[in-house]
């Protein structure tokens, strides 16, 4: 049971408790006023322990669905270990992009389950950033919150908007990527900068 398995068990047995608790008191509301203070202080202190642990689940990363498009800020690659029993995950760090290709401001850790070819084009993306250009991926390339790639004929991805090679248009500021299960398709390919307003008419 992996640590945020045992935060999530902690925090329902503390719930349970509770409402255990309260459902008590409201059964039998001619307790003892001795009873009821115990009452009073049991469930005082498993709010303690349920904000206590809530706590511990702030900086997790989260296995929803990534972002539509989203701009890619660190990545961390943890390989599978047989011995226990993990099979690995990467950590993404990324920022929601909007249709201009401006970042939300608001950067958010997700995790995805391992797969060498994921590895490898993440790894390739940090070189890429470490070298100055940013990187950037769509949420259609990687399929649901539980990892599993999905058909590429989505919303997301139309076939005006595909081209045999990665990266985007820079003259037009599109974001555009092969479909995932094409050979040597990118996860992440240059984002292109953001497309400004125009500009008022003299």
């Amino acid at each position: 049971m992996t640590s945020l398995q045992t935060v999530i068990l902690t925090l329902s047995v503390a719930y349970a408790v509770i409402g255990a608790l309260l459902l008590v008191v409201l059964v039998y509301a001619r307790l003892h006023w001795s009873l009821k203070a115990v009452a009073v202080v049991v469930t005082s202190a498993f709010y303690v322990v349920s904000f206590t642990e809530m706590r511990g689940l702030l900086g997790w990363a989260t296995a929803d669905r990534l972002p539509a498009s989203f701009k890619l800020l660190k990545a961390r690659i943890v390989e599978p270990h047989s011995l226990e029993g993990d099979p690995g995950s990467i950590y993404l760090w990324v920022e929601q992009l909007d249709e201009d290709n401006r970042p939300s401001g608001i950067p958010r850790a997700f995790r995805v389950p391992y797969n060498d070819r994921l590895a490898d084009k993440t790894h390739a993306a940090e070189n890429e950033i470490a070298l100055g250009h940013p990187q950037g991926g769509r949420a259609a390339d990687f399929g649901g919150g539980d990892g599993s790639l999905i058909d590429m004929v989505r919303e997301y991805v139309t076939p005006k908007t595909i081209m045999e090679t990665s990266g985007g248009d820079s003259s037009t500021g599109e974001f555009m990527a092969p479909p995932a299960g094409a050979q040597g398709a990118a996860l992440f390919t240059p984002i292109p900068p953001p497309r400004m307003p125009p500009k008022d008419e003299q």
